[in-house]
């Protein structure tokens, strides 16, 4: 087994020490096989940036992200963040990304001092599921590529994601617009809560349109198959690590005009909600949609 992307140096970003009435980060950018940056770390990295700038007692509550254009792999990314409100308990920032003189991404994102209030959340029956242990990794079932560097963009994640339905790589065993993955970092990461969030939004983003393809049989290696993040919203419930096991549990209501919604559920082992996502992504296949979709 490779090494995996340092996860913290993915979602780090550092003060560009330019002086604008904007704060202004950087942070590196991990290609994918095509060279354009991944949007999930552009999403975690922008996490980091707004975070970075808001008092210590304000934890991140939600954010809502545009991918703008596709980001440039081999580029470091500049973050200008907007300071746009400061409550008594919510902070609010909103940080655009940048290269090349070009908007990339934009979010908002609000912030808020722990507080106790009403609570709840739907049941969800753990027992039901079985236990990350037992499924097998992603080297194990795929790590026989790993020679030729084909399936590096999935064998080098920093992150083991562990299918409770079968993977939608080569093929689909099962045609359903739901899945559930148990999910957690490959290495330890004993970082503040600002960090977890943005390397849970960084997660998030690797497998939002499963359900999308899944749901009409399409694996991940039909030829012609091209998929892009085109929002991303996120809220973020309860205390969580990224490396200790997350369900991840994902649904699509709908595609229609080259475009698939899923909705998706971070649960850690005892059941607790402890983030949610949503996402719309671009989803187009060369000669247009198969028959039986």
């Amino acid at each position: 087994m490779t090494a995996a992307p340092n996860l913290l140096e993915m979602v780090t970003v550092l003060d560009s020490e330019a002086r604008t009435r904007y704060d202004v980060l950087t942070g590196r950018s991990l290609p994918n096989p095509s060279g354009k940056s991944f949007g999930g770390q552009v999403l975690g990295q922008a996490i980091a940036a707004a975070g970075s700038t808001v008092p210590a007692d304000r934890a991140i509550h939600s954010m809502h992200g545009y991918f703008l254009r596709p980001g440039d792999g081999a580029t470091r990314m500049t973050f200008e963040v907007d300071r746009l409100h400061d409550g008594r308990s919510f902070s609010t920032r909103r940080v655009q990304a940048y290269q090349h003189g070009e908007a990339r991404m934009s979010m908002i994102s609000s912030f808020q001092t722990v507080d106790d209030g009403l609570e709840h959340q739907q049941p969800i029956d753990m027992s039901s599921i079985v236990d990350p242990e037992s499924l097998p990794t992603v080297w194990e079932q795929y790590g026989q590529l790993a020679g030729d560097g084909r399936a590096s963009w999935m064998l080098n994640r920093p992150f083991d994601f562990r299918y409770v339905e079968s993977d939608v790589v080569l093929r689909v065993a099962e045609r359903t617009s739901r899945q559930r993955v148990w999910m957690r970092s490959r290495e330890t990461f004993d970082e503040p809560p600002l960090l977890q969030a943005a390397a849970l939004a960084f997660a998030s983003d690797y497998l939002l349109l499963e359900p999308v393809i899944r749901q009409h049989e399409i694996p991940w290696a039909t030829p012609g198959l091209r998929a892009a993040s085109l929002d991303h919203a996120m809220w973020f419930h309860r205390p969580f690590r990224v490396d200790e096991w997350l369900l991840y549990e994902l649904d699509s209501p709908t595609a229609q005009g080259g475009r698939g919604l899923v909705h998706g559920r971070f649960y850690n082992r005892d059941g607790e909600l402890v983030a949610s996502v949503a996402q719309e992504g671009m989803v187009r296949l060369a000669g247009g949609a198969p028959e039986q979709a």
